[in-house]
């Protein structure tokens, strides 16, 4: 399939491939922790296209050798400008590790789904290698892992406090966020003749000053100062109450520059762009991919997470849900940046032209698909708020959350006669599709979106986020009651059974441990969803990831806004036993939920879950549902 394109056709990861191009020297050269695949979706493969967009020469070197004699680093040369580097498109470690510590044995970045291609925090281990090799480049780093370790945090694999990023990468600049807009005005300086070190005065970028140097100048940025990394080390408090001001300065349209000092140097962090234009986010999706992995790659088989959205559409970018364990409004921000009509259909077109299509695009979604168009009525009013959600506690008056642009959109990908289906593949956000929760529906908007949904776009099971069933713990997790989740059911099994869909499945997903979670609580939650007719399956134990609220609350025990005491578990029996309760269908797990809830004194819960009492008021006949879907999984 990829032979019959020229390699020139993907950016050169080899010398060989440099001198096709007819190139002597590469102006910028990529180190990236994932394999290269050129397509919208993998970070590195954007970030080059953006510079060979603003005319320069980029090499990439992925997933190169860190144990060697470091070829891998030397083999592209020098380049004119700077070094790139990204650990790609996950956080390694949470790429690397189990939230209990267990090492993964895939990797779904890397051919043949391997693991081992990459060292743990690769940002600050190629990082150091580069400026060990070539100690007078400059070297820029980016992407989730150095955007969410910009500073002080908490690193739940080493289980201390650890300085930003920039201070053990030895890097020169850290991106942040989504790096389209910084980059693009970097490069253009910096063609220009402009040094690195005079690019301070960038927005979305962070560095290190010396402590006694002068902050760069800036007419219109306030300077905001937070608790230096050593008097977080020695004040849980003082970091919990550091994270409030970044999350709250990072939310702004209009923020002001933080400042942190770290030992004798002073990290500067420059406020964010305010969110992309639809023009500039169809710009990033309508460069020249070619879509496919690297040709070199080919004998050593698929790239899984490649494999996962080569048939997949993303429509825009960011989350306003704010959810304390999430970390994509921190990376990629709270306010949505989508893309037009236009640049959307144009790739659907292009995804249809890829010879192993057969008619099914596999998610036309996002980081929540149901946000696509969704933004403040009234720019102004969004411009002065520094709220880390606009649906929590309660839906924003000022939020539209019309579902009518994505109904439009879905129906005109349906007209499309290269397409059989196009499934919704990315969770919903069902609450804004309960009219309890958003009252935004006196035009119909959201029983037209999701009878369109339910019928048309849901490949036999749709992925839904409760997260939990108390609401206690959905509080800590700024997610609503779960009193709307079964309000959605209804609405959902009601026009299932409307058009004969009933083995349509709705796929709930939770987490135990979160902060705020007791074991009693699980229970709770195995009983409210088996009673509901479920059989958890899409079930996870909490992991602590920096520049999250439930991180802050897991390290310091306290909430960052409220400084008030939060109870969190923390040892892996706690954690363990917590998670069991997800599975009390499994024989293996039933006799230990009886005795902790006997020892509970939770005599009606051994009931709801196990069906007796272990000897008093009988047992419940199994419903014939429940019994096929045991059947299904032993």
């Amino acid at each position: 399939m990829t032979n019959e394109r020229p390699i020139t056709d993907w950016l050169p990861i080899t010398k060989k491939e440099v001198e096709k191009r007819g190139w002597d020297e590469l102006d910028i050269i990529l180190i990236s922790g994932d394999a290269y695949v050129d397509h919208p979706s993998f970070g590195t493969a954007v970030i080059a296209r953006i510079m060979e967009d603003e005319g320069f020469k980029v090499g990439i070197v992925p997933q190169p050798n860190w144990k060697d004699d470091l070829r891998d680093f030397k083999k592209l040369g020098k380049p004119k400008y700077f070094f790139g580097v990204t650990a790609g498109c996950m956080d390694s470690m949470v790429n690397h590790y189990t939230a209990n510590k267990r090492l993964r044995s895939t990797d779904a970045y890397t051919p043949g789904g391997e693991a081992g291609f990459r060292p743990d925090y690769p940002t600050i281990v190629y990082s150091n290698i580069l400026k060990e090799i070539f100690p007078d480049v400059p070297v820029l780093i980016g992407g989730i892992e150095a955007s969410l370790r910009r500073v002080t945090h908490y690193d739940y694999w080493q289980d201390k406090l650890v300085p930003s990023i920039l201070v053990d990468s030895k890097a020169d600049l850290l991106v942040y966020g989504m790096g389209e807009q910084p980059l693009r005005e970097m490069l253009r300086l910096v063609k220009k003749g402009v040094s690195f070190d005079s690019l301070h005065t960038l927005k979305q970028v962070a560095f290190l000053q010396n402590k006694e140097d002068e902050l760069p100048k800036n007419k219109v940025w306030e300077t905001v100062e937070m608790a230096s990394h050593e008097e977080c080390l020695e004040d849980k408090i003082k970091y919990a109450s550091n994270f409030k001001i970044v999350e709250v300065e990072s939310n702004k349209w209009q923020a002001n520059r933080i400042i942190q000092h770290v030992g004798d140097q002073t990290l500067v962090i420059n406020p964010p762009y305010k969110t992309m234009t639809e023009n500039e986010i169809d710009k990033t999706f309508d460069l020249p991919y070619t879509r496919l992995p690297h040709p070199k790659y080919n004998k050593r088989g698929a790239i899984p997470a490649y494999d996962m959205i080569k048939f997949s559409i993303n429509m825009h970018r960011g989350c306003f849900g704010g959810c304390s364990f999430c970390t994509i409004s921190a990376h990629q921000g709270k306010f949505i940046a989508s893309r037009s009509e236009k640049s959307i259909l144009a790739e659907v077109e292009l995804v249809a032209d890829h010879p192993e299509f057969k008619g099914y695009i596999s998610d036309l979604g996002g980081p929540s698909a149901n946000m696509y168009k969704m933004k403040g009525k009234v720019e102004e009013i969004c411009a002065r708020c520094s709220s880390p959600s606009c649906i929590h506690p309660v839906i924003c008056s000022n939020l539209d959350t019309s579902h009518k642009p994505m109904t439009a959109l879905y129906k005109k990908v349906d007209a499309n006669p290269r397409i059989k289906k196009a499934f919704v593949g990315s969770g919903v956000r069902y609450d804004l599709l309960v009219d309890d929760f958003n009252k935004n529906n006196d035009d119909g908007n959201h029983d037209e979106y999701i009878e369109q949904l339910v019928t048309r776009h849901v490949s036999g099971r749709l992925k839904v986020a409760p997260e939990h069933t108390s609401d206690a713990t959905l509080r800590v997790m700024r997610k609503p009651s779960f009193k709307y989740f079964h309000k959605f059911k209804e609405k959902y099994d009601s026009i299932c059974e409307k058009h004969g869909l009933q083995k349509q499945q709705l796929i709930p997903y939770f987490i135990s441990s979160h902060p705020g979670c007791e074991e009693e609580d699980m229970a709770n939650l195995a009983a409210e969803t088996k009673d509901m007719g479920f059989q958890l399956e899409q079930v996870q134990d909490f992991m602590p990831t920096p520049m999250t609220v439930a991180e802050v609350i897991y390290y310091t025990g306290v909430h960052p806004y409220t400084l008030k005491p939060i109870k969190t578990v923390k040892t892996k029996e706690e954690k363990l036993n917590q998670n069991k309760y997800f599975f009390w269908y499994k024989r293996e797990n039933r006799e230990w939920i009886r005795q902790r809830l006997q020892k509970a004194n939770r005599p009606e819960l051994i009931e709801k879950l196990l069906g007796d009492q272990h000897g008093g008021g009988g047992s419940k006949p199994v419903p014939k549902w429940l019994e096929d879907r045991r059947k299904k999984s032993r």
